[in-house]
């Protein structure tokens, strides 16, 4: 009797779940696929350059879920691996690999792209 309780109780909360990611519109899938520590990452670093405030805090995570949803999380990781690389001389300096090649020169203009729309949108 406890075992039917259970699945009496689990199979309706169930059938909630996946009626609602059903419904759910097909942006945010997509611009969920960026992992809980590259946000907090994110924010934390937009935090500090922006005051550490509360008001931070609302436009930094307003400015990630605007280039998440711009930008899928392989495309952002390529394009924060180049920008890190060039910015720290990569390794042995051989920072030319990652300026020359045009499919990095468009995951970074790409990336400036949606930074422009979340400044647009989320520091207004």
């Amino acid at each position: 009797m406890r075992i039917l309780r259970i699945a009496a109780v689990t199979l309706p909360l169930l059938g909630l779940t996946m009626e609602a990611s059903a419904q759910a519109p097909a942006g945010v899938a997509a611009s969920n696929d960026y992992p809980t520590s590259a946000r907090a990452d994110y924010v934390l670093g937009c935090m500090a350059a922006n005051g550490n405030t509360r008001e931070a805090l609302m436009q930094c995570s307003c400015a990630l879920d605007t280039i998440a949803g711009m930008l899928p999380y392989s495309d952002y990781e390529k394009a924060d691996t180049a920008l890190s690389l060039q910015a720290g001389a990569g390794v042995g300096g051989r920072v030319g690999l990652f300026q020359d090649p045009p499919w990095i020169k468009a995951i970074l203009e790409r990336l400036r792209q949606a930074q422009a729309e979340a400044n647009l949108q989320c520091f207004q």
